[in-house]
This record gives structure tokens, sequence and C-alpha cells, in this order.
């Protein structure tokens, strides 16, 4: 194979001669590299915080809002990507490690943006003090904490579910876990990661507008961007401002799907686990540019070989019989040797995390509550549990709702290779369109009709994270293998046996992995949702997410900890009791490999 790759690359370096397509990508990279550049140094220009950044609604300022947007959702992206590689192969592979890191997953899903926010932006103002940086921080760290949760349970619920054929495969190949992470799991579990990547990066826009337009303790920081944009058109009842933000959207959404999400997507092709011929293969007017380059051509062979000395690391004991087990053997004691260290290391160290994330919680709970029990009576922390369960009801009957709608869609959408290609870039647009900047229809619709508001703002918790039952579902379409399929068709398998005998196992897994981080979702956009403005009217609906919005507004640090809290609570206990046990019992019984 090195030999090969050497080969390759002599032949490459001979013929290497720049052509046209190769002029154009270089136009491309430069044009986003000078964007970078020029929004890294706005990031770093002098504040002081009290002084006000002047947001303008005039259009002509968009361009430059929009690059400061999408390099802090990049940024973001970035760091959950780094964040996923990390954390989810370790819970997948480490029992121990999945006892912590899963719990907490759930209590970080579970802690609001805009409590997060609130949390972190002043920490971060004292690390960059005097500087635009520590504002920008706390920005790209909320919109970080709106896309990292759903990525890193998109490649754990692929690592527990990878077929055991492909397991098999890579044990007579005698792969390393290193090996086998990047030659055989991290493939396998590519596809679902990039959808749950796109959906990511479509929840960090409904996030934009809290962290560009920050208002905390009554001070308001607003950082240039099409957040800061939206919020302050929706403050003034400008609807042409919002048109302007929408269309400004769609035409950035645009063209990084084009350019980055697409030509993904074809690339992805060559990881699906079984190759059908039949099926036509994503089209992508980006990607057959880049095959024509050959600058690029020299760039992939010399990045091959570099990937093939990191992943082929000789293993210091390929199998028992090595002559290092042997000399270990030899010189280890032999009382030593019929003990089983790695069993004792093992419960020695489940122990001691258990032990201190026991101590931990403990400390935190009493620390929490002598800091809410001074200000706040008990009766109001038994109302604010009160507006939790209100919330909670709320979101277990939109969960059901989206579940009825998007599954068949999903499964329909997921089945046909044709009907992905056509709904996709659809799909990616509506979900990273804002779902706030519908909630002034909302607003002017309850006040002229006189609606009920816990009624009628309650969808609005659903309409940005609805999205994740459809990936995923989609996503768990895709992956039923052909032949399956096949043998379902030639035993005539249809209608409700359909459904019961292949469908659903085959995307329960994908479901629950969607529908634990919609709910998750819809928590967080109930602080939202509950409180929504438009112009001169606020309408504020009974709820959790409304009592969290409304001391974060002013200031009120031990409501908001007491209502962060609660809210954390109740998302724990409901990802433990429910979403925690179908996520267990589809890796256990639903696998398409068992």
């Amino acid at each position: 194979m090195q030999q090969f790759n050497r080969y390759n690359l002599n032949r490459t370096l001979i013929s290497i001669k720049p052509n046209i397509w190769d002029v154009i990508v270089l136009v491309i990279v430069l044009g986003i590299l000078a964007a970078i550049a020029w929004g890294t140094s706005q990031m770093t220009t002098p504040y002081q915080i009290g002084d006000p950044i002047q947001i303008s609604l005039d259009p002509r300022y968009l361009p430059k809002y929009t690059i400061s947007t999408v390099l802090r959702l990049f940024i973001a992206l970035a760091f959950s990507l780094l964040a996923t590689f990390t954390l989810a192969p370790l819970a997948a592979k480490n029992r121990h490690a999945e006892r912590f890191l899963l719990p907490l997953i759930d209590i970080m899903q579970s802690i609001p943006v805009l409590g997060m926010l609130s949390i972190t932006v002043v920490g971060f103002i004292h690390l960059f003090p005097n500087s635009l940086l520590g504002p920008e921080c706390a920005a790209i760290f909320a919109i970080f904490t709106s896309q990292v949760w759903n990525m890193i349970l998109s490649l754990y619920q692929s690592l527990r579910t990878i077929p055991k054929d492909i397991q098999e495969a890579a044990q007579v190949y005698r792969l390393s876990a290193w090996q086998r992470f990047w030659r055989v799991e991290l493939p396998y579990g590519t596809p679902s990661l990039l959808w749950n990547t796109m959906l990511s990066m479509s929840a960090g826009w409904f996030f934009v507008v809290l962290s560009e337009a920050i208002s905390v303790s009554n001070q308001a920081i607003t950082l240039p961007g099409i957040g800061s944009y939206i919020s302050k058109a929706i403050l003034e009842s400008n609807l042409p401002a919002i048109g302007y933000a929408i269309l400004t959207m769609f035409i950035v959404i645009l063209i990084y799907d084009q350019l980055l999400f697409r030509p993904l997507l074809a690339w992805v092709d060559k990881f699906k686990a079984e190759i059908d011929e039949e099926e036509p293969f994503i089209e992508c007017w980006f990607f057959n540019i880049l095959a024509k380059t050959k600058l690029l051509k020299l760039g992939e062979n010399l990045f091959s070989m570099i990937l093939d000395k990191i992943i082929n690391v000789p293993k210091i004991s390929a199998y028992p019989g090595s002559r290092l087990n042997l000399r270990l053997k030899l010189k280890l004691p032999m009382a030593l040797n019929n003990l089983n260290l790695g069993n004792i290391l093992a419960k020695f160290s489940l122990l001691f995390w258990n032990t201190l994330i026991l101590v931990g919680i403990i400390a935190g709970c009493i620390m929490l509550a002598k800091f809410i029990r001074d200000t706040i009576h008990v009766t109001e922390i038994l109302h604010v549990a009160m507006l939790g369960l209100i919330t909670a009801i709320k979101v277990i009957l939109l969960i059901i709702i989206a579940s009825i709608i998007w599954i068949p869609i999903g499964v329909w959408i997921g089945m046909s290779r044709q009907a992905t290609r056509f709904s996709q870039p659809i799909i990616q647009f509506i979900a990273a369109f804002p779902a706030n900047l519908l909630y002034p229809i909302a607003v002017i619709l309850i006040v002229k009709f006189s609606l009920n508001k816990n009624i009628w703002t309650a969808p609005l918790m659903i309409l940005g994270t609805q999205w994740y039952i459809l990936f995923n579902v989609i996503v768990g379409s895709a992956s039923i293998p052909k032949e399956i399929k096949l043998a379902a068709k030639n035993f005539g398998v249809k209608g409700r046996l359909w459904w019961q005998r292949l469908i659903l196992p085959a995307i329960f897994p994908y479901y629950a992995t969607g529908a634990m981080t919609a709910a998750g979702g819809c928590w967080n956009a109930s602080i939202v949702a509950e409180f929504v403005q438009w112009g001169d009217h606020t309408i504020i609906a009974t709820g959790l997410g409304s009592y969290i919005a409304e001391f974060t507004r002013v200031g009120d640090f031990p409501r908001i900890a007491l209502g962060i809290a609660v809210m954390s609570l109740y998302v724990t206990l409901f990802n433990r009791l429910l979403w925690r046990r179908l996520y267990n019992l589809a890796a256990n019984r639903f696998s398409m490999g068992e």
C-alpha cells in the first residue's frame, strides 16, 4: 500500500500542471481565507463593558454581519467535532467512562443556552478584559453547547450499533483498537455523523439570536451579526429588515451547502456498509470540480501517506504470544500473574470516579441550596417545580405529535435516493431557518384573535427541534441493508407487518437519538417560546421557560439558578428514566447487525 501511494505521488509530481479548475478552487479558497482573516480581526477589537455597539438595519451591512455570524458558527462546529471524536468513542468503548459521560451529557444538554450565557459571559469577559474577544467567546461557547450534544450522541449510537459482521472482519484482519476506530468504526458512523452535523449547524442558527444579542443583568451586549440584526428588527417591528435577513440566510445556507455539505455527502457514499450499483450516486458540481483539479490530487496523495503512517502505528503487542508479553510474564512473580490486575484496576477506577461524582453532586447541591435559600421561599421553589411539570407535559405532547408526523415522511425520504437528493437541501434550509423569526407572526395572531397563549405558544417550542427526529429517521431508513429490503419484498411483507418487523426495528436506534435530542431542544426553546416579543407586544406563557427568561433579563441570579436547576433535574430524570432506557434497548436489541 505504501509503495502504491509513493508510486501515485511520484507520477502526480511528474505530470502536475495546474489547470483552470485549480485556479477556480484557488480563488474560492483565497476568498474564504480572506473572509476568515477579516472576521477574526473584528473579534479582537478593543471593547469596554457598557460601550454600545451600534447595529444598523441597513441591508448594506448584512455582508459584514454575515461573515461574523458564519465564522462563529464554524468555530463552534470545529470545537464540537473535536469534542465528538474525543468523548463519543470513550463513552462507547469504556463502560466506566460511559457511566460518567452520559449523565454529564444529560446535565449539560439540559442547561438552557440563555442560562449558559448568563453563567459564562462574565467569566469570558474577565478572561479577556478590554477586548471584544470575551463576549465573542461567550457567544461561540453558547453556539457550541447547542451543537455538540447531538453530534456526540450520534457517533456514540453508531459505535454502539456496528453490525457484528463488520466487527468480525476487523478481528480477522487483527486490527488494533486505534486502527479499528479509523478504518472501521469512524467510517461506519460518518454518514450519520454528517447528517447530524448539518442539523447541529442548523441548530446554531436558531440560537444565534440569543448568543449575539446578549441581555443579562439589565446589560445588553450586541455583537455584530445576523442574530443581533434580527433581534433589533424584532424589537423595532421592522418587517422589511426581517425579509432582508431571511434572504441573506437563504443565500449563505445555499453557499455553504454547495461548497461543503453537498461535496461531503457525495464523499461519504464510499463509507456505506454496502454498495448498491442500482442506486444513483449523489451528484455535486463542486465535488466534480475538485475531482478535476491536479493540485488537489497531489495534496490528497500526501495526506493519504501521512494518514496511513498515523493509522498504521505498530502495535506494542499484536497477539498474546508476543515477545513483550512473554518477557513480562517471565519477569512478574507467579503470584502476581495469577491476579487479574485489569479487573482490580477497573473496579478501583469505577469506585474512584463514582465516589468523585457523588461527592461533586452532593457538594454542588448543598452550595446551590444555600445560594437559593437566602432569597427564595420554599413555596416559590414548589411553584417553580410545578412550572417545570407544565413545560414537561408540553414537551411530551410535542414529541409525540412530531414523531407521528415525521417518522413516515423520514422513512419515505430515506428509502428513496431520489427523494433524498431532492429534499436534503430543502430540509436543511428549513431546519436552519431560525424558528424565532416566526414568533412575531404568532404574537400578532394571538393578540388579534385573543387566543390562549399557553396553548398556541407551545408549538413554537418544537419548530426548531423537530428536525432532529426527521434527520435521524432519514439516516436510519437509508442504512437498512438492501438484502433485508429485498427479502421483505420477496416474502410480500406489507402494511402493518412491514412497519412492525422491518422499519421500526431498523430506525429505532436512530429515532431514539433524534427524539432524545429533540426533547432537550424543546426544553431549551421554551425559554424563547414562552416569552415572546414583537415590538411593544410581549406574551408570557405559563411555564419554566418564561420564568428563566424573565429573571435572566433582570439579573436575578438566585432565581436563574433555581430555574436552571429545576430544568436540569427534569431533563436528567426524563433522559435516565425514559430516553436512556430506549437508547440501551435500541443498542442491544434492534441493531441491524443482530
